[in-house]
């Protein structure tokens, strides 16, 4: 099987042009292609002579790849599905176009409310499979941020996500500002340490339950790195100039939404510079809880901010074709199908 060139640095890039018998520059152009216009075929790489085409493509390929479904819900968010049963989420806000990129085939951490969760673990992307959502969708050149919150834990799979983020934040690459990018984890606490000392973007933490023998119950993954083992982490760190930290709260009626909940998630949090993001529980097969009532989400929030914790309710987008937070299973539902 060919390699593939997208994922791959500048210097990388330029050794592979070395190799297969042109000049360094040759690597330069193909990231400038590649990363800075967007182009996800040969043909439109101008500059770049049909004779280093041949001799790079007979070893390599690019690795893009068009999405294969796509569902546009009645908001205006767009789902792309792309093979083998990856999707990426598209939010448009006003003048802002996010996207929701996937990290993995699936998730290893079983988490009892998330669709992708249900589906395992199938296997992790490359930084070439993560790029390509950003590159192959109809929106690539309006993106202005990106949230590592499909498909996957992005930390399980973080030598990958790494190299994607170099690409998304390096002069040669895209040129964005880390501040345009979000990684969001569930708490895998080694490679949380390498994130926190390695990169600049932003950290969302699902945190869900303040309470570690509830949160156990619906998250597995709190019997092996606890919330509150992650959080003293976090506190480590500096938050108080561009980089932020926020920290993910799906409600569920009865379940993780008193006043008891508000005032011991105030007390995890006390001391850090922070957002916490209410998000509304999407109903989904064969769960029991539901989601809380606005008036309970609105009073869990206030009880939040007059504990001095920032904390506002997240707007749902894309329920109807799936695309809404722990919806999406590889499945592009929609108008578009």
């Amino acid at each position: 099987m060919k390699k593939e060139l997208l994922g791959m640095t500048l210097s990388e890039l330029q050794k592979v042009a070395v190799e297969c018998g042109q000049k360094p520059f040759v690597g330069a152009q193909i990231a400038q292609w590649l990363y800075n216009k967007r182009v996800a075929s040969w043909d439109g790489m101008r500059n770049v002579s049909s004779a280093a085409k041949l001799a790079i493509g007979e070893k390599y390929e690019l690795g893009t790849g068009a999405p294969i479904g796509i569902a546009e819900s009645s908001d205006g968010t767009r789902k792309y599905l792309f093979a083998p049963g990856v999707e990426a989420v598209m939010i448009p806000d006003d003048d802002r176009k996010t996207l929701c990129v996937s990290s993995q085939v699936g998730c290893k951490m079983s988490c009892k409310f998330c669709m992708t969760g249900r589906q395992g673990w199938h296997g992790n992307l490359s930084a070439a499979g993560i790029l390509n959502q950003f590159l192959s969708i109809g929106e690539s050149r309006e993106l202005t941020n990106a949230v590592f919150m499909g498909m996957g834990e992005p930390l399980d799979n973080y030598g990958e996500v790494s190299r994607a983020l170099e690409v998304l934040t390096a002069d040669w690459g895209f040129g964005w500002s880390p501040k345009r990018v979000t990684v969001s984890t569930i708490g895998v606490l080694p490679e949380l340490r390498r994130y926190l000392d390695g990169q600049k973007c932003h950290l969302a933490v699902s945190l869900h339950n303040p309470i570690g023998k509830e949160r156990a119950e619906l998250m597995p993954v709190e019997k092996a790195w606890p919330i509150e083992e992650v959080v003293n982490l976090v506190k480590r760190y500096d938050f108080t100039g561009q980089r932020r930290v926020s920290f993910e709260y799906t409600m569920f009626a009865g379940w993780n939404d008193d006043k008891a909940h508000a005032d011991a998630l105030s007390r995890l949090l006390r001391g850090l510079e922070c957002r916490v993001n209410l998000i509304r529980f999407h109903k989904i097969p064969d769960f029991p809880y539901e989601t809380s009532a606005p008036a309970v989400m609105e009073a869990f929030r206030d009880r939040l901010n007059a504990n001095g914790i920032t904390c506002t309710i997240r707007a749902s987008r894309g329920e109807d074709i799936l695309a809404a937070c722990g919806m999406l299973a590889g499945k592009c539902r929609g108008n578009n199908e």
